[in-house]
C-alpha cells in the first residue's frame, strides 16, 4: 500500500489558508457575538465601586416603576462646552447614560429630548424660558448651557439650571428627585417650632445682613417634598393637617405650648425634637439690634422625662474621634487644633439597620448633648448617632463661656463610653399633662380646642436629638456662587439625615436610600486616630509647662518690685533675690525650650507618619505589582524549561 505525500510549499499553502479561514470565522463570531450582546445584554454593567455610586438604588427603582404618568425630561447641552471643557463632555456622557437607564428602568415612562442650543436660536430661547443657566466659555461672551427641564402632564416644572461637575456624586439623588416632585404634586405638611430663624430673617435682610437672614439651606431643600408651616411659638394647638411637627431649638416654651405638643403626639402626630446644651447657631446668628444671647440652651425635659427620656441641658460631649481641625488661639505657638466639641460623626456611629441612617455616611454635630432612656421607662429606644469611645462629657459652661480647644483639649479624659446622640422613641406614651393648661395672661383659648387625650391610641414614634446644631449650614454644607446662582454642595449628609428622618415618620421612604449615595468621604481613620492621640498628650504636656512658665513669670515679676511698696522698694534688691532673679530667668529660658521641643517633636511625628502614608500609597503598590510580575516571569520561565527538557 503506497502514501501520497504533499510537497513542503503545498502543506505551507494548505496551512496558510486554513489560518486564514480561522482568522475570518473569529471575525465573524466576533461581530455576531458583539452584535448579540448589544441587543440582550446593551445595559449590563459590572459597578466596582465601593458604594456602588454607578448603580440604580432600589429607592430610585421604586420611584420609577411606580410612575403612573409620563414625565418629559429636556436636556440642553451645548457641544461647543464640551469641545472647550473635555471635562464637561466626559460629564455629559456621564449625564446621558444615566438618563438613558432612567428611561430603561421606566419602561417609557421617562422620555427624553436632547437640544443643542445654538446661539440666538429658538432652542436657545426655550432653555433660556425654562430656567436653564447659560454661562459665558471664553472672553467673547457667547452662551452655553448643560441643563435639564422636567414637566409632567399637568406642565409642572422642575429644572436643574447647569449640572456642576462637582455634584457628580449627588446626581440620582438630584435626579429622582425631580422625577419624584413631578409625580406626587400633594406634599405632606410639616410644621416649624423653633427659636432660631430656620426660614429667614426679613429684619436682617432689611439691614444688609443677608448671611443672617437668609433661610437654613436644609429648610431650602426639604421644601422640595414638604410644605412647611411655621407655627407659632405661643400656638395652643397644633394644626390637625400638620403630620411631621419640627421643634428645634425651641427656648422658654409656656406650659400652654408644650400641652399642644404634647397633645399632637397623642393624637398620633409625629415629632422631631431637637434641643441644645449650647446653640452654635444662636451665637452666630445673633438677632438683628440685640445683644448676644447668654442663655444659649434649650430644653424639653417637662415632656421628654414624663415619656422616659432624658436630654440634659448642662453637659456637652466631648468626642476627638473626627474632631474639627479649627483655629488656634492667638496666645498659642500652634495655628490649627483639635476642637474635640464639634466633630463629625462617621458610618461606625450611624444605625446601619435604621432606614433614615442606614445609607448616610458622615454626620457632623457641634455642641451636642446626649440623650438617654429613663431608668424603668418601658419605652423602645434605638440610638441613631452616638459618639465613638473616646467621648467625655463636660459642663455646658464650659463650652459656652470659654471655648478654648487648646484647653479642652489638654483637659481631655476619654471615659471609653458610648453615647447617644440622636435616637429613635416607640411605644405608646401617657400624656405629660394631666389637664389642659390655662391659656397664656391675656390671650384667649381658640374655639375648636380638642378634648384632652390621656394617652396615645397606638405606639407613638418621635426623634429626640440633643443638637439642633445639625442643621446650621457652616456645620455640612459649603454655598458657591456660580455666575450668580448659589450653589450648595453637601460636605457631611446633615441635610440629607433631617429628610430621611421626616420621610421615614410620614412614610415617603422611596428617597431615604439614595440622598447620600454619592459621598464618598475615605479617611484614614487610624491614621487621624494616631495623630489625634499624639497631639492630646503633647497639648497635655505644653500645658502642664505653660502653667509653670506662667508662674515663674509672676515669680520674676515680683522679685523685680522687691517684695515691698513704692519706688524704694524697686530700687533696692538684694543678693539674694538676684540669685533668684537669674534662676528665675534661667528657669524660664528652660521650659520655654522645653515647650519648642514638645511642639518639634509633636510636628516631627506628625511628618514622619505623612511620609510614610506617602511611601506606602506611591511605592508599595507598584513594588508590589513589579514582585508579583517578575514572580510570574519566574514561573513560566520554569515551564517552559520543563516543558523543553
Amino acid at each position: 500500500m503506497s502514501t501520497t505525500t504533499l510537497p513542503p510549499a503545498k502543506r505551507q499553502g494548505k496551512r496558510g489558508l486554513s489560518a486564514l479561514l480561522a482568522l475570518a470565522l473569529a471575525a465573524v463570531l466576533l461581530v455576531g457575538v458583539n452584535m448579540l450582546a448589544d441587543r440582550l445584554l446593551s445595559r449590563a454593567r459590572i459597578d466596582l465601586t465601593q458604594n456602588r455610586l454607578y448603580t440604580l438604588s432600589d429607592g430610585t427603582r421604586q420611584v420609577l416603576q411606580g410612575l403612573a404618568d409620563p414625565v418629559t425630561f429636556r436636556v440642553f447641552y451645548s457641544r461647543r462646552l464640551g469641545a472647550a471643557i473635555p471635562l464637561y463632555g466626559a460629564y455629559a456622557e456621564r449625564v446621558r447614560a444615566m438618563l438613558e437607564e432612567y428611561a430603561a428602568v421606566s419602561d417609557g415612562k421617562i422620555r427624553l429630548e436632547f437640544y443643542d442650543p445654538e446661539p440666538f436660536s429658538e432652542t436657545e430661547d426655550r432653555a433660556m424660558a425654562l430656567g436653564i443657566q447659560g454661562v459665558p466659555v471664553d472672553q467673547s461672551g457667547e452662551q452655553v448651557y448643560f441643563g435639564l427641564a422636567g414637566v409632567n402632564l399637568l406642565d409642572d416644572e422642575r429644572t436643574i439650571p447647569f449640572f456642576q461637575p462637582d455634584r457628580e456624586r449627588f446626581l440620582e439623588y438630584d435626579l429622582t428627585r425631580m422625577v419624584w416632585e413631578l409625580s406626587n404634586p400633594t406634599r405632606p405638611v410639616l410644621g416649624v417650632i423653633s427659636s432660631l430663624p430656620l426660614n429667614g430673617d426679613p429684619r436682617a435682610m432689611m439691614m444688609r445682613q443677608p448671611g443672617v437672614g437668609q433661610p437654613f439651606v436644609v429648610m431650602n431643600q426639604i421644601r422640595n417634598f414638604y410644605t412647611v408651616r411655621d407655627v407659632a411659638i405661643d400656638a395652643q394647638v397644633i394644626e390637625p393637617d400638620v403630620q411631621v411637627l419640627l421643634v428645634a431649638h425651641a427656648q422658654n416654651l409656656s406650659d400652654a405650648t408644650l400641652y399642644a405638643i404634647d397633645q399632637f403626639v397623642m393624637r398620633g402626630g409625629r415629632l422631631i425634637a431637637l434641643t441644645d446644651p449650647h446653640s452654635e447657631s444662636q451665637v452666630s446668628r445673633p438677632s438683628p439690634g440685640q445683644p448676644p444671647a447668654r442663655d444659649t440652651a434649650s430644653s424639653l425635659s417637662r415632656l421628654l422625662e414624663p415619656w422616659g427620656i432624658e436630654a440634659p441641658s448642662d453637659k456637652v460631649v466631648l468626642d476627638l474621634r473626627g474632631a474639627w481641625r479649627v483655629r488656634a488661639d492667638p496666645r498659642d505657638r500652634v495655628q490649627a487644633v483639635d476642637y474635640a466639641a464639634w466633630f463629625n460623626v462617621p458610618t461606625e456611629g450611624l444605625n446601619r439597620t435604621e432606614v433614615a441612617t442606614a445609607e448616610l455616611q458622615q454626620v457632623t454635630v457641634a455642641s451636642a448633648g446626649e440623650v438617654r432612656r429613663r431608668e424603668g421607662a418601658s419605652v423602645e429606644f434605638t440610638p441613631l448617632i452616638t459618639s465613638s469611645t473616646r467621648s467625655m462629657l463636660v459642663d455646658a459652661a464650659a463650652v459656652r463661656t470659654d471655648p478654648s480647644p487648646s484647653r479642652l483639649l489638654a483637659e481631655f479624659r476619654p471615659d471609653d463610653t458610648i453615647r447617644t446622640i440622636v435616637a429613635r422613641v416607640r411605644g405608646p406614651l401617657n400624656s405629660a399633662f394631666e389637664a389642659a393648661p390655662p391659656p397664656p395672661e391675656g390671650a384667649e383659648r381658640p374655639a375648636d380646642f380638642p378634648a384632652h387625650r390621656p394617652r396615645t391610641e397606638g405606639p407613638a414614634n418621635l426623634i429626640v436629638g440633643n443638637d439642633a446644631d445639625i442643621l446650621e449650614d457652616r456645620f455640612w454644607v459649603r454655598t458657591q456662587d456660580f455666575f450668580g446662582q448659589q450653589v450648595a454642595t453637601p460636605i457631611s449628609d446633615n441635610g440629607a439625615l433631617l429628610i430621611n428622618l421626616a420621610d421615614s415618620m410620614a412614610g415617603g421612604e422611596a428617597l431615604v436610600s439614595l440622598r447620600s449615595r454619592g459621598e464618598s468621604l475615605r479617611p484614614f481613620a487610624m491614621v487621624d486616630d494616631i495623630r489625634r492621640d499624639a497631639e492630646a498628650q503633647f497639648r497635655q504636656t505644653e500645658r502642664g509647662l505653660t502653667e509653670r512658665l506662667e508662674a515663674t513669670e509672676r515669680r520674676l515679676r515680683e522679685l523685680r518690685q522687691g517684695g515691698g511698696q513704692g519706688a524704694q522698694a524697686n530700687a533696692v534688691i538684694t543678693p539674694e533675690q538676684r540669685a533668684e532673679i537669674d534662676a528665675a530667668r534661667a528657669e524660664i529660658v528652660r521650659t520655654r525650650g522645653q515647650l519648642r521641643q514638645v511642639q518639634l517633636e509633636l510636628r516631627r511625628d506628625i511628618e514622619r507618619l505623612e511620609t510614610w502614608l506617602r511611601l506606602v500609597n506611591i511605592a508599595l503598590v507598584p513594588a508590589l505589582l513589579t514582585l508579583f510580575a517578575i514572580g510570574l516571569g519566574l514561573m513560566r520561565n520554569r515551564r517552559r524549561a520543563g516543558a523543553r527538557a
